[in-house]
C-alpha cells in the first residue's frame, strides 16, 4: 500500500513538471513573451541569491553587497565561474579579516 501511495505522488507531481515541457515545444509564441519567458530563470536566481547576499553577515551588510558586486563585476569579464565564486569568497573574507 505504501509503495502505490509513493508512486502516485511521484506522478502527481511529475506530470505538472513533465508536460509544460512538451507542450512548450509544440506552441510556438509571439517574439515578446518568448523574451518574457527566457527572463523567468534570471528573476528566479536573482531571488534566490539576494536574501543570501543580504544575509552574509547581518549586522554588516555590505559585506554581501560587497562580494555581489565582485562577482558581478568578474562575471562580466567572462572569467570561468570557479574564479567568481573564488572572488567573492576572498571579498567576503577579506571583509571580515
Amino acid at each position: 500500500m505504501i509503495v502505490w501511495m509513493i508512486i502516485g505522488m511521484a506522478v502527481v507531481t511529475a506530470v505538472p513538471r513533465f508536460l509544460p515541457a512538451f507542450i512548450v515545444d509544440l506552441i510556438s509564441f509571439p517574439r515578446w513573451i518568448d523574451r518574457w519567458l527566457n527572463a523567468i530563470p534570471y528573476a528566479a536566481l536573482g531571488a534566490l541569491i539576494f536574501p543570501g547576499i543580504l544575509s552574509v553577515k547581518p549586522e554588516a551588510p555590505q559585506v554581501g553587497i560587497t562580494a555581489a558586486l565582485v562577482a558581478g563585476a568578474l562575471a562580466w569579464l567572462n572569467l570561468n565561474i570557479i574564479v567568481v565564486v573564488l572572488g567573492a569568497i576572498a571579498s567576503v573574507f577579506l571583509m571580515t579579516f
